[in-house]
């Protein structure tokens, strides 16, 4: 019977794997419940600087080797650097746009970047301020 169960999960991991492959989307395009979302777009010109603004206005930096963003944030405590991360790391699942974050006791050290564009877009953007929000409830 043990065998049988293993096979037949065995089955289902199978036909699940293979709808997901059938269906995998190139170049960043990611399938949602309702459709398929856009590749992200590079932010340029009078775009980038108009979205950009408010965002370094809250202490962003541009990375130096790469189109990023980049912020150093430092907390009380180690609980308080982790209840920041928890609830940033729900937003990025939930958005899936995921930061490229460092994290040592207190401190937490995140730059974002939009891999499918190489470079800043909206989603960064969206990510940021939503951080600098959740920041402000720790800090």
């Amino acid at each position: 019977m043990f065998f049988c169960l293993g096979f037949y999960a065995r089955q289902v991991f199978r036909r699940a794997s293979a709808v997901t492959f059938s269906q995998a989307n190139f170049k960043g395009l990611v399938t949602t419940t309702f459709g398929r979302r856009m590749l992200a777009e590079r932010l340029t010109g009078e775009d980038r600087t108009v979205k950009l603004s408010p965002v370094f206005s809250n202490g962003w930096k541009e990375v130096n080797d790469r189109d990023a963003l980049y912020k150093e944030f430092a907390f009380k405590n180690f609980n308080q650097a982790w209840g920041f991360m928890s609830m940033v790391a729900l937003e990025a699942e939930k958005t899936d746009h995921h930061p490229e974050w460092f994290n040592v006791y207190n401190k937490v050290n995140i730059t974002l970047a939009t891999h499918e564009c190489q470079g800043i877009s909206d989603r960064d953007v969206k990510l940021a301020t939503f951080i600098d929000q959740v920041a402000q409830k720790f800090l």
